[in-house]
């Protein structure tokens, strides 16, 4: 064929016929694809990516490092627990509290490795297959599958994120290996089971343990640890309570699995396996809150230890030390007995917010309360109420400070005469029986010089000559004015603040022999245990062991040493309890059909104005100050009390407050006790088993008041008519009775809020 002609061919479609020999266009493509995929270049291909991958795995390898933990994996809740290790609140973020896994048992640390992975002892900390299942899970979409370690699974939980992406995978594997060069497995399954989440709100082995089973992790036996490791699988679907019967299906067969892996790895004797049974949990428990006495008792153990921390240099000052507090982890252990709080709000409740109607009376809507109840042996604040609801009134009432002891601070008086072996100005030693002048508005005098001060006794009541045994039963301000003076102020303020008042700034003027510094019912409590305790140094501690994984926080001894004689003491001691036996709380603690014969010593108080009442009382095991505060709820200012709860005129300190500590020192008591005193002077009254209104202890008449009191809601706190004074009970002191001087009565400032008469109703 021409040229033309094959032209032409082309024009039509044709084609030319291919020369003999030569090979088709499909068999030349089958030998290009041929010489293009040989398995020399399949294989060099394959190595090549390996080697790519090694070498990508190698730099990340040197460039990602063991990163800072994930702060909201190492967020604690601070545990607050009574003396007893039940608890009492937890606060904080997270409900976490992160333990020594020394403190978990070796056959509940076992639990989670057989439940998650038996080679954690052996292997280097990854799963090489199933982190590539994971990748290409993620990158086909198909989101979190494949199983990993438990170094891998604490990894994300601590230094990563829940995130299912293949960069976080990645990192995942890399930290897991190094974490795993670098850590001891210990360390490693410590990490996990404190970090991990366990349904419940429970983050943590600690958290987990009491959620559902009510114990510490250290209490866990084996079945229960395998549930906790079961739950990890999948919380809220195995959580027995809620689980649906599917779900409690799949939780018994996971628990199971894990034990029967561990009898597998030997680490459970197959004969104990057999007998083992599945540990139904506890129902869910509401978290402790911080409604009713629980915040102000977490209150007040923050603050005795954000002061320790302050004392032993771990934080510079009490802010930085709340900060670090707020950072959790923190177990505090209250030295309050549950039985005790029990009872004391009981009876605060039973003696006074029972009978406070705002509705009725306006007054009674300003009415606080507050007490603290204290062991004198140890110091151990056993019980203590702060005030109606701490979440409708924040202000501890137990602790505050701002409003005035009364009288509950003569007793302080006399112990600072009978340790300085003080005398009167005439020379004669302040002894129980030493007389006073105790006129009303008798001015004060140092020496031959008047001091402008001449407190009224309570209903302007001229007692004449009178003991200070009867002085005090009576709360007469006449006469501890003037044996302030003698004593030297000085020397007041020096014993008051020995026995655990807080004296800095206390100026030392004759006023204060009335009590008109501000103190709390947790200060006057420790004053008062010191006395008990025979002159030791008893400092009330609310806090009593507290735990932390990063620090040690060690507490002073709460009883020191020797402060006031025990002479000293042991004489107040000894004083007080005719305040109780013939004086003020005469009514309300002696005619208590509770009492049993039980001795008591203690002192009342009622402010100027009225505006606080006070019964600081004792017996030789338990010592409690009740206050009651005047307190507008609008605006928190003092104001006064009267007619609260229904009484005729004044709220005193033989009323409520002292029927309030009746109450729950005789339903406490354990049994009955007698004071063993070392003196030779004061009441020392022995009660009768069944005291009655017509007994009296006394034998001695008392010369009888030149003014008769007027009636007032609280019989007691006026002079009695009956005598009620009594000589020594055992041998009297050598010194004769003496008298100050009798001076005309002035006008004076307004006197012993325990007795005003100046009081105008408001």
């Amino acid at each position: 064929m021409g040229r033309a002609e094959e032209r032409r061919a082309r024009q039509r479609g044709g084609r030319r016929a291919a020369p003999k020999g030569r090979r088709s266009s499909g068999a030349d493509g089958r030998s290009g694809i041929r010489r293009l995929f040989t398995w020399k270049k399949i294989l060099g291909t394959f190595f090549g990516l390996c080697l790519l991958g090694m070498g990508a795995f190698i730099v990340l390898y040197m460039v990602i490092d063991i990163p800072e933990g994930n702060a909201d994996a190492e967020l604690q809740s601070n545990v607050y627990k009574y003396s007893d290790g039940s608890i009492m609140a937890r606060t904080g973020d997270r409900n976490r509290e992160i333990v020594d896994l020394a403190k978990v048992p070796k056959d509940v640390q076992r639990t989670f490795v057989a439940a998650e992975n038996k080679t954690f002892y052996k292997d280097s900390g990854v799963d090489i297959k199933g982190t590539a299942r994971g990748v290409l899970n993620t990158l086909s979409g198909k989101g979190a599958q494949g199983g990993s370690t438990i170094t891998q699974q604490y990894v994300k939980n601590y230094y990563l994120t829940q995130d299912q992406t293949v960069s976080r995978k990645l990192k995942e594997l890399v930290i897991s290996l190094k974490l795993d060069r670098e850590k001891s497995k210990d360390y490693i399954l410590a990490g996990y089971i404190n970090t991990s989440y366990y349904g419940r709100g429970a983050y943590g082995i600690q958290a987990a343990a009491q959620a559902y089973y009510r114990v510490d992790a250290e209490d866990l036996d084996v079945e229960q640890g395998a549930y906790l490791a079961a739950l990890l699988q999948a919380p809220n679907q195995y959580d027995w309570a809620i689980a649906s019967d599917t779900g409690k299906r799949l939780v018994q067969q996971r628990w199971n699995y894990v034990l029967d892996n561990m009898v597998e790895q030997k680490w459970l004797d197959r004969s104990d396996r057999q007998d083992m049974t599945f540990p139904e949990p506890e129902e869910p428990k509401a978290a402790p809150g911080m409604e009713g006495q629980t915040g102000y008792l977490v209150e007040a153990a923050n603050t005795a230890l954000e002061r320790q921390l302050v004392a032993q240099g771990i934080a510079e000052d009490m802010k930085q030390a709340d900060a670090l507090l707020d950072l959790g982890g923190y177990t505090v252990t209250l030295n309050i007995d549950k039985k005790k709080q029990k009872a004391l709000e009981a009876a605060v409740k039973a003696e006074l917010t029972s009978k406070l109607d705002p509705d009725k009376r306006k007054v009674d809507a300003d009415v606080q309360a507050g007490a603290v109840s204290v062991n004198p042996k140890n110091g151990a604040v056993v019980a203590m109420y702060g005030g109606v609801n701490y979440v409708e009134h924040f202000t501890n009432n137990a602790t505050r400070d701002d409003y005035q002891p009364a009288s509950t601070f003569k007793p302080l008086i006399l112990a600072a005469a009978v340790d300085q072996d003080a005398e009167t100005q005439d020379g004669v030693p302040i002894t129980a029986n030493t007389l006073y002048d105790g006129t009303s508005r008798r001015p004060v005098m140092d020496g031959d010089r008047k001091v402008g001060f001449a407190p009224p006794n309570e209903d302007d009541v001229d007692y004449g000559d009178i003991d200070v045994q009867e002085a005090m039963n009576k709360s007469v301000n006449s006469v501890f004015a003037q044996m302030g003076i003698d004593v030297g102020m000085p020397e007041v303020v020096k014993a008051a603040g020995a026995l655990g008042m807080e004296t800095e700034g206390m100026e030392p003027v004759p006023a204060q022999t009335l009590g008109s510094m501000g103190a709390s019912p947790l200060e006057m409590a420790g004053v008062y245990a010191t006395l008990d305790n025979h002159g030791k140094k008893v400092t009330p501690a609310v806090v009593k062991s507290v735990e932390h994984k990063d620090r040690v926080i060690e507490f002073p001894e709460a009883v020191g040493e020797q402060v006031i004689s025990r002479e000293a003491a042991d004489t107040v001691t000894s004083v007080l309890t005719g305040v109780v036996d013939d004086g003020t709380a005469r009514q309300s603690v002696r005619e208590n059909p509770l009492r049993g014969g039980q001795q008591v010593a203690g002192k009342t108080g009622t402010s100027d104005n009225n505006k606080s009442a006070w019964f600081t009382g004792f017996t030789p095991e338990l010592v409690t100050s009740v206050g009651l505060f005047g307190e507008d709820p609008k605006n928190h200012n003092q104001v006064p009390m009267y007619r609260a709860g229904g009484v005729d005129y004044r709220v005193n300190g033989g009323g409520f407050p002292a029927e309030i500590w009746a109450a729950y020192t005789f339903g406490v008591m354990d049994e009955v006790t007698e004071f063993d005193l070392d003196t030779k002077q004061g009441a020392a009254v022995k009660p009768s088993e069944t005291p009655s209104a017509s007994q009296s202890p006394s034998e001695t008449p008392s010369e009888e008041p030149t003014t008769e009191a007027p009636p007032t809601e609280e019989p007691s706190e006026t002079p009695s008519q009956t005598p009620t004074s009594e000589p020594p009970s055992q041998t009297p002191t050598s010194e004769p009775p003496t008298k100050t001087p009798s001076l005309p009565s002035t006008p004076g400032l307004p006197g012993d809020p325990d007795d005003p008469v100046n009081d105008e109703e408001q």
